[in-house]
């Protein structure tokens, strides 16, 4: 395939890389110069990565929903293959990759609301009769349950399911993966129940359970050998000691790393099958989660999401005796990042395949040579293969590959909106975050000649060539400049505020700007709502190509603070079991490095979080009136603030409301980070941190909840505490050597025309651009690196080591401009109508927001609460994608 031989990079940069890494502009791809888009050669990602699949893909879902491809297995006879998708299954032709079947939970009124859990579709025969099996949870009806249906050759029959109650302080048992394996004769299946930490034995024939054993912290995968179940423990042992520091794993808790916050161990429990006794665990990488055995059964491989490697396993010994850097950055870089997530070995070449979800791309591995836990010959990788977004379960049969792309292209599902003319009377396009179809890649495995084009292929689309950019070394005689060119080149700036707030797109809030590529008919919080946000545009720069690398909060909050996300969040995107982690209070959310906050720690910077990482403990009988009241009555109130990071608490502000709470007006927030501000600039010297992290959570708004503020009375409120803070800031003596950051964790409330990704943005500072609009591409991991690079300190991941600074948002002069807040035009208290009051639509909407669109941020339905957002600000204005 010669689709990609054209460089990505410019001639500079392949002539001499370092050379080129001297010139800011060289940096810069051609990518980098255009809107996030669909072009026919690849689609661009949110972070900093190019997807293209070899072979063919096979796009379906109903396009009015998030679609994710997870698992998938061959049916018996290989000329079918079951799709395991988030809201069903597909079974596909092999070969030709025509859809011939289906399931979809909601066609049945008993599975309503479910939703496939990670992994694990399996597929056996038993009396003549065509089986599969996999997982759901959180329906409306049925909680926990393994399904069972048959496949006749043209459609999905018989479906039943096998229900698993919840064991305290678990919410679900939540099943995951399931193996059939045959015992005398008689079909057992083996179910992990991840939120139980249980492995189930049932007998398949009546669905009895044989036993019951307990396993580790979130049981994921399972494989087994001769007479022992082997079962993967993502979140690694059970807590027996505990002077150790544990963290919640929702549900319970898990040995965590006192550094990072990240879990600290991974293991994979020995069970017996035919006691359910525990033989013993295994330690392995972290989040350990697909597990496969060797064509010989004498070895396992374990997929660890977290340490980029494949652990392998002497079955005889039990004990790991090699351990496989799979990542594409692993060998050359130091760099971590690639999430190892599944796994397929090729009997007849003993090849194994491991699916890299951040790479986008198959790893294709020859394993070593071993006898017992001796190493005779070291496993080689052989090269890569490129994929669609996030590849996770793997196949091969005919000679083909079959890879679930479980993020396929991102949320590109496009609708238009036939009432929404622009001024030439074409139709705009409207996009919305959580429209996506799914994907799967069909790819004739390749030769050797053809696996080295891949390689190539997938680096470039990876952008393998930047570290060279973010490795030069830093020279002993460069100036001083806003933004270095180099890692541990000197900063004008010694402190950098970086502030993250709630769920807008940009053309929602921006788009009535003419200077940028906006459309004012989709903008609801324009100068009117948000006058700050505008003044801010105007006066130092309108990025319009800034976006955001997530799609909820429950991303976004580790796009914006880590720079990627883990295998853990990105195999619940959309389904959110064990919990919603935008607050961070879930271990398994955290990659191996951390956040940006331990980064800064790690390399003697002082820091200070606002928000993020905590939760606030407060009168919970107080409502957002009692609190504003409080507030402008200067009456006393009485919270603080707790996390499950050890290392957090003394740099958390204990009285700054977390980035869940809107009960609180950010006006408090806003409050407390000046009181701060303005101690420091009484004490003498330099005592402001070199970090410090804010959450301004409030235009996340709720909806036309009774007991809360107008959506746009939110939105101002929010507005006028940026406002606020940057007037403090700019008009302080601290002036001179600070930047501001402020992104959005997501774009996951409103509608845009160029991408559903694209969100608002600002850098600001003395050298900012000042009153010019910046069109360069850029995301929520560029404007984390750009932090890293003015702090003097490393890039974490692979991501953000590949993110192009924020060059176009400095200058060399510094301007002596003070920015003075501007007054919220719309009453911050201006609280939405009771419902008793309304009629009609309104009263619906009221209703919906209070019951089931808004339960804390984002625990709502979203499309219910865009639909009220658009409402409350446009009436009966026909809603975006509506004909």
């Amino acid at each position: 395939m010669k689709w990609l031989h054209v460089s990505l990079l410019s001639a500079a940069v392949c002539s001499s890389l370092l050379v080129a890494a001297q010139k800011i502009d060289a940096q810069k791809l051609p990518f980098e110069s255009k809107s996030l888009d669909l072009s026919n050669k690849y689609a661009v990602l949110p972070y900093n990565r190019l997807v293209k699949s070899a072979g063919s893909v096979v796009t379906f879902g109903d396009p009015q929903l998030e679609n994710h491809a997870l698992d998938l297995c061959l049916l018996p006879g290989a000329e079918a293959i079951a799709i395991e998708h988030r809201t069903g299954i597909v079974i596909m032709k092999a070969g030709s990759g025509t859809i011939i079947g289906g399931l979809s939970y909601d066609s049945i009124a008993q599975y309503s609301g479910l939703n496939s859990t990670y992994s694990g579709i399996t597929s056996f025969s038993s009396s003549g009769k065509t089986y599969i099996c996999w997982s759901a949870a959180a329906g409306e009806q049925v909680s926990s349950a393994l399904m069972i249906a048959e496949w006749n050759g043209m459609q999905v029959t018989n479906v039943a399911h096998v229900s698993f109650d919840k064991i305290q302080p678990a919410e679900l048992a939540l099943p995951n993966q399931v193996i059939a394996n045959v015992e005398g004769g008689e079909v057992y299946l083996y179910v992990t129940l991840n939120g139980n930490n249980q492995l189930v034995k049932l007998r398949f024939r009546d669905s009895k359970i044989v036993w019951t054993a307990a396993t580790g912290v979130a049981p994921f995968g399972i494989c087994i050998t001769g007479e022992t179940a082997w079962v993967t423990n993502w979140a690694g042992p059970l807590v027996t000691d505990t002077t150790l520091e544990t963290a919640g794993t929702p549900w319970g808790s898990s040995y965590t790393d006192p550094r990072t916050g990240s879990t600290k161990h991974g293991t994979v429990s020995a069970i017996n099958i035919n006691t359910g006794q525990l033989q013993q665990e295994v330690h392995v990488g972290l989040h350990p989660n697909a597990i496969i055995a060797s064509p010989d059964k004498k070895y396992l491989y374990v997929a660890n999401g977290n340490s980029d490697n494949v652990s392998v396993i002497d079955v005889a010994a039990g004990q790991v005796v090699d351990s496989i850097n799979t990542g594409l950055f692993s060998k050359a870089y130091a760099y971590f990042g690639s999430s190892p997530n599944g796994l397929y070995i090729d009997a007849a070449t003993n090849r194994l395949y491991v699916a890299n979800g951040m790479d986008n791309a198959i790893a294709v591995v020859q394993p070593g040579k071993y006898n017992g836990n001796q190493v005779l010959d070291s496993a080689v990788v052989k090269g890569f293969i490129p994929t669609e977004a996030y590849p996770s379960g793997i196949v091969l049969s005919g000679g083909r590959l079959y890879v679930t792309n479980l993020e396929a292209k991102g949320a590109r599902v496009i609708s238009e909106a036939t009432d929404l003319k622009a001024a030439d009377g074409k139709l705009p396009s409207a996009y919305s975050i959580h429209k996506e179809l799914a994907s799967v890649s069909i790819i004739p495995v390749p030769n050797d000649e053809q696996l080295a084009t891949y390689t190539n292929q997938v680096k470039e689309l990876n952008l393998f060539t930047r570290i060279a950019f973010t490795n030069a070394p830093p020279r002993a005689d460069a100036a001083a400049r806003p933004l270095p060119e180099r890692i541990g080149e000197p900063s004008l700036f010694k402190h950098v505020v970086y502030i993250i707030k709630e769920n807008k797109t940009y053309d929602q809030v921006l788009g009535d700007i003419p200077q940028g590529r906006g459309d004012q008919s989709l903008c609801i919080f324009g100068s009117q709502v948000t006058p700050n946000i505008h003044k801010l545009a105007r006066d130092f720069q309108l990025m319009d190509n800034y976006y955001a690398s997530g799609k909820s909060s429950a991303e976004g909050h580790q796009w914006t603070d880590a720079a990627m996300v883990s295998d853990y969040v990105e195999k619940n995107v959309r389904a959110w079991f064990r919990s919603y982690p935008h607050r961070q209070e879930d271990a398994l959310v955290y990659n191996r490095n951390g956040f940006i906050w331990n980064n800064a720690l790690d390399h003697g910077k002082k820091v200070r979080v606002y928000g993020e990482a905590c939760t606030t403990r407060y009168e919970s009988r107080w409502r957002w009136k009692d609190i504003y009241q409080r507030y402008v009555d200067k009456q006393p109130m009485d919270w603080h603030n707790t996390t499950t990071i050890a290392r957090l608490r003394p740099i958390i502000s204990p009285k700054f409301p977390d980035c869940d709470n809107i009960s609180f007006p950010d006006q408090i927030r806003a409050d407390v980070f000046i009181d701060d501000w303005k101690n420091w600039e009484q004490q003498p010297g330099d005592q402001v941190p070199d970090l410090m992290v804010l959450s301004l959570p409030v235009d996340h708004t709720a909806g036309m909840s009774e007991q809360y503020p107008t959506p746009r009375a939110m939105v101002a409120d929010n507005d006028l505490a940026v406002g606020r803070i940057i007037e403090a800031i700019s008009n302080s003596r601290f002036w001179d050597s600070t930047v501001i950051f402020i992104t959005q964790d997501d774009s996951q409330s409103g509608w845009d025309h160029v991408s559903s990704y694209r969100t608002v943005g600002f850098v600001i500072s003395p050298y900012s651009i000042i009153n010019k609009p910046i069109h360069t591409n850029y995301n929520q991991t560029s404007m984390v690196r750009t932090i890293e690079q003015i702090l003097g300190i490393p890039p974490m991941t692979v991501i953000d080591a590949t993110a192009l600074p924020m060059f176009d948002c400095f200058s060399a002069n510094k301007s002596n401009y003070k920015f003075k807040s501007v007054p919220n035009k719309i009453p911050l208290n201006e609280m939405n109508k009771p419902v008793a009051q309304l009629q009609g639509k309104a009263r619906y909407y009221a209703k919906l927001s209070a019951n089931q669109s808004f339960r804390d941020i984002d625990n709502g339905d979203d499309d219910n609460m865009n639909r009220i957002i658009w409402f409350d600000a446009k009436g009966e204005e026909k809603y975006p994608g509506e004909k």
